[in-house]
């Protein structure tokens, strides 16, 4: 990836884990100004993926062709992301997290990114489980996640939600960082 976009990503990925390990809260003050940055700033762009493949004004960078990536980033974060948000097993700074990375760094590069995060955080999981001696809590639980949409659709479970004081919560913000600095190595 291009300098212009890997420092700052790395900044707010930094950012990001360090208060969602401290707090268990992905600041807005953080993702916002990223998002509208990544929007604002990409068609002026010429290292998102689809280079020379838009309809528009390609004098800075891509034009219309960057912002559509952004567009495109930003919706795919939205989402897949928002998904697991609205089953109730992800937080909504994860998901405004994923969907500011999507607009900085557009769809292809997400898509790897989550492909990468998605391994590294259940690799966290289960070493946080291991550790913990909750490994049964943890299967059982996302057993009811999974196999419990049958029966309830896509109706949130009000057990398996991240307001439950009794539920266990992983800061994800980690596994987002591994795995879009995974995506940014594997390219």
């Amino acid at each position: 990836m291009h300098s212009f976009a890997w420092w700052p990503t790395l900044f707010v990925l930094c950012v990001a884990t360090f208060t969602d390990l401290r707090s268990a809260r992905i600041p807005n003050w953080l993702v916002l100004p990223f998002l509208l940055a990544g929007i604002v700033l990409s068609p002026l762009r010429s290292d998102l993926q689809g280079n020379g493949h838009g309809f528009g004004w390609h004098g800075f960078g891509q034009g219309f062709a960057g912002l559509g990536q952004s567009f495109a980033g930003l919706g795919l974060g939205f989402l897949v992301f928002g998904l697991f948000f609205w089953l109730g097993g992800m937080g909504g700074g994860d998901l405004k997290l994923c969907a500011a990375l999507g607009a900085w760094i557009g769809p292809m590069q997400l898509f790897f990114a989550m492909v990468y995060a998605g391994m590294a955080g259940g690799i966290m999981v289960l070493c946080w489980a291991a550790l913990g001696g909750f490994f049964k809590e943890l299967f059982t639980g996302a057993g009811d996640l999974v196999f419990g949409l049958k029966q309830r659709g896509l109706k949130r479970d009000p057990e398996l939600t991240l307001a439950n004081p009794l539920k266990r919560r992983m800061p994800y913000a980690p596994a987002i960082a591994i795995g879009t600095l995974l995506s940014f190595f594997a390219r």
